[in-house]
Formats: structure tokens, C-alpha cells, sequence
């Protein structure tokens, strides 16, 4: 096998075409993926672990990316990003208000998608429809539009009470979701949750919070040949070679005919990538 490129591996790049358009991001390269469907790779990890923000070389990866300082320093790795609702900005004890601002203090979108079965989710404005595609989503619908983090978390909150907040990875890998009628699951969801979001315009403001009319369903086609049967995850840390035939590309997930690897969890690794 040839070396194609080695560098410290990173979330792929997605570009939304007919199907996705991927790129493996190492170091400072961009990889066409889609080339080599139904062609043999390899990727091997050299052992070496860096930190995505510090760049500092450590032993181990927290958050998907991370050294512990970081971890345990940076805003973006603290509990409210896993928890929006719990973004303690207005309060004063942000970790990074700067960076709080850039990030926290941004129109978010609340949306629909369809990924293993209809799920509610956020995003910022400005990650439609990457967010979609990296969760593995074929359809999405954006359904309101608010002003921080906080709104849409407490959004979140409230929707998730009727509707899964959860993507099953497995199920997909194993295939696309059934079709749905999106617009009629957002129409039946909002007017299931009318009172709660007026209460949530009394608390934020009236226009702090826009549902969204007329927005067209998105529809999300992956590179994928085949799907896997049964569901088997490669791991760099137990086994630093993962080789196989390239079958698809769905979410941050390579399916490989010898098992899957979501690329994403190991960002900050040294890796090889071999065709």
C-alpha cells in the first residue's frame, strides 16, 4: 500500500452534494473520500495523541479531542455544552466569556431530522446543515429559529418530552430511515407544545423566539454501496490498524466491509492513511 498522508486526524469535512461530498482532514491536508468507494484503505495510528486546541502532546484524549488542562479549563468542554439549558453565560461564571460570546450568544437553530427515527436537536445558525450531516440525518427540517444557546436548550427541553433527542448510531449504519412527513411531525410537535413555548417567550422575550413557516425539507444522500448487516466498531486505542474495503460514508462514520469507525471520537490522533 502507498502513503497517501499522514497528520493529526480531524473532524471530516462535509460538503452537502448529491451524495455528501467527504474529506479526511489530517494536519493541514484534505482527502477526497468519496475516490476510494469500494477500494482498499488503511489507516493506522502511530501512537502519537495531540490536544486539537493546545496542540500539546498527551497520552490520552478527553472530549473528543482534548488534554485534561484543556478539558478542564476551556469553555467549550464544559458540562453546558452537552447541556444547553444549563448555559450559566447571563450569570457570570462562564469559563471563556469571549469565547461564550461567539458561540453562546448566536442565533441556534431547533431542529427536526431523521436519522435512525425522528429526532428533536440544536445547532448554531451557522452549522446547517453540517450538523445534519454529521449525525447521519436524511431529512431535516428547521423549525425555530432563537437568539443564544440558552433559548434553545431550554427548547430542546421541552420538545424532547414527545420526541427522541437521541441518534441511534447502529441503527443508522444499517440503513436509511424511513421517509417522513416533516412538515407535518413539526406542525403536530409545535402544537403539542404551544402553551410551554409561550411560556418561553414570557421569559425571553417575545421575539427572542421565531417558529419557522415555509422552510423546506432538507434531503441528506450519503456515499454509501452497502450497508452492514451487523454493526462492528473499529477502536485505534485497542488496535492501531484499521484496514478494510471502503463501502459508505454516513455521519462521521467510515463503513468498512470489516467494521465501522466514527473518525470523529479519535480527533487529535497521529494517523496514517494508506490506499
Amino acid at each position: 500500500m502507498k502513503l497517501v498522508e499522514q497528520g493529526t486526524l480531524r473532524k471530516m469535512q462535509v460538503r452537502l452534494e448529491q451524495p455528501v461530498d467527504y474529506r479526511i482532514r489530517l494536519g493541514e491536508a484534505r482527502i477526497p473520500l468519496n475516490q476510494y468507494l469500494e477500494k482498499t484503505i488503511r489507516l493506522q495510528h502511530s501512537g502519537a495523541i495531540f490536544c486539537v486546541h493546545c496542540d500539546r502532546k498527551t497520552n490520552k484524549s478527553f472530549s473528543q479531542g482534548y488534554c485534561y488542562p484543556c478539558f478542564q479549563k476551556l469553555a467549550q468542554c464544559d458540562s453546558c455544552i452537552i447541556h444547553p439549558e444549563k448555559c450559566h453565560f447571563d450569570q457570570g461564571s462562564c469559563r471563556e466569556p469571549d469565547w461564550g460570546e461567539r458561540y453562546c450568544l448566536q442565533d441556534h437553530i431547533i431542529y427536526l431530522a431523521n436519522s435512525s427515527g425522528l429526532k428533536v436537536g440544536i445547532t448554531r445558525a451557522t452549522q446547517v446543515p453540517t450538523r445534519w450531516i454529521d449525525q447521519g440525518a436524511t431529512q431535516a427540517l428547521a423549525i425555530i429559529r432563537v437568539r443564544s444557546r440558552l433559548q434553545s436548550g431550554s427548547l430542546e427541553v421541552m420538545f424532547k418530552q414527545h420526541v427522541a433527542d437521541k441518534t441511534n448510531w447502529r441503527d443508522m449504519l444499517k440503513g436509511d430511515a424511513t421517509p417522513l412527513d416533516m412538515a407535518e411531525e413539526s406542525r403536530k410537535l409545535i402544537q403539542a407544545c404551544r402553551d410551554e413555548i409561550k411560556e418561553l417567550e414570557d421569559r425571553f422575550g417575545f421575539f427572542a423566539i421565531s417558529v419557522l413557516n415555509g422552510i423546506e425539507v432538507v434531503d441528506i444522500e450519503y456515499p454509501v454501496v452497502q450497508y452492514p448487516e451487523k454493526v462492528t466498531s473499529f477502536n485505534f486505542d485497542k488496535d492501531p490498524v484499521v484496514e478494510g474495503t471502503l463501502l459508505g460514508i454516513k455521519g462521521q462514520y467510515l463503513i468498512l466491509d470489516k467494521g465501522v469507525i466514527n473518525l470523529r471520537r479519535f480527533s487529535g490522533y497521529d494517523i496514517q492513511f494508506n490506499h
